[in-house]
C-alpha cells in the first residue's frame, strides 16, 4: 500500500539556454517513501533534483515551464515563498561540505538563521538532529571540535543533521555517498531506511545496487525524459522498457 503523494511533477520542462535538459516530466513521489533517480550521466537527473527546492533559478539562462506542487501548492508560483521553500526541502550535495566551524555550529546554524537563540533550545536541535543522523554516538564528547577534522563519511552524516536541525520535511541527496568508502556508504544507506519514517526522501545515485537496497520507487531518465518508473523490485526485476533493462543489465551507461 503506497503512502500518499508528498510531490507531484507535472509536464516538467526546463531549458539551459537552447539546450533542453528535461522534456515534460510526469512524476509523483510518495510521502516518507524513498524515490531513487537513476540513469547514466547528464540524463537529467541531478537537473530534475534541483528543481524540487527551486535551486536551479540560480542559473541566468534556466527557463520552466510545468508544475511541481509540494503538499499541493505549486512551488513555481510567483507568490510562493522560495526561503520557506528551502526550510520544507533540505539538499545534501554529493561531496560532504561541512562549514569550517565547529560540529556544534554546523548543525546550529540553520536554526540561528530562523530566528532561535536559546542556548538550551539550540542545545536540543543539536543533540536531536547529530542523533537522526546517527553521528551523536561519535561526536557527544567533541562538540567544540572543527567539524573538518571529521573523516568523509561522518562529515556527510554532518551535512545530513545540519539538514535535519531545520526539520525540513524533503530530504535531497545528489549522490551522496559517491565520495565515501563502503563501510560510510553503508552507514548512510542504514541511515536513510530509518529517517524515511519521518521525512519524504529523493535520492539520485549511479549506483544501482543502492537504488535496488534503500528505495521504494525508482524513475530511470534518458535524455531529460522518464522512460520508466514504478516500485524498485518490479523495476528491478521485471522493467517494461528495453532501454530500462538495457541500462540496468549495463549495456549502456
Amino acid at each position: 500500500m503506497m503512502n500518499p503523494t508528498k510531490i507531484h511533477v507535472e509536464e516538467l520542462n526546463l531549458h539551459y539556454g537552447q539546450k533542453q535538459a528535461l522534456k515534460e516530466v510526469i512524476l509523483d513521489m510518495p510521502e516518507r517513501e524513498i524515490t531513487a533517480l537513476i540513469g547514466p550521466s547528464g540524463c537529467g537527473k541531478s537537473t530534475f533534483l534541483r528543481s524540487l527546492n527551486r535551486l536551479n533559478d540560480l542559473i541566468d539562462s534556466v527557463r520552466i515551464t510545468g508544475r511541481v506542487e509540494i503538499d499541493g501548492d505549486n512551488i513555481y508560483d510567483k507568490n510562493y515563498d522560495v526561503v520557506s521553500l528551502r526550510k520544507k526541502v533540505g539538499m545534501v550535495f554529493q561531496k560532504p561540505n561541512p562549514f569550517p566551524k565547529t560540529i556544534y555550529e554546523n548543525v546550529a546554524y540553520g536554526p540561528r538563521i530562523h530566528g532561535i537563540r536559546s542556548r538550551q533550545v539550540l542545545d536540543t536541535i543539536v543533540e536531536r538532529s547529530l542523533r537522526e543522523a546517527a553521528l551523536w554516538d561519535e561526536v557527544m564528547d567533541d562538540l567544540n571540535r572543527s567539524a573538518l577534522r571529521l573523516s568523509g563519511g561522518q562529515q556527510q552524516r554532518l551535512c545530513i543533521a545540519r539538514v535535519l536541525a531545520v526539520e525540513p520535511e524533503v530530504v535531497l541527496m545528489d549522490e551522496p555517498t559517491s565520495a565515501l568508502d563502503p563501510i560510510a556508504t553503508q552507514k548512510i544507506e542504514d541511515l536513510l531506511k530509518t529517517l524515511k519514517e519521518k521525512f519524504t526522501i529523493v535520492i539520485v545515485t549511479h549506483n544501482m545496487q543502492q537504488a535496488a537496497r534503500v528505495s521504494d520507487i525508482t524513475a530511470f531518465f534518458l535524455h531529460g525524459e522518464i522512460i520508466e518508473v514504478g516500485e524498485t523490485g518490479t523495476l528491478f526485476t521485471r522493467p517494461g522498457d528495453q532501454r530500462t533493462e538495457d541500462y540496468i543489465t549495463g549495456k549502456f551507461g
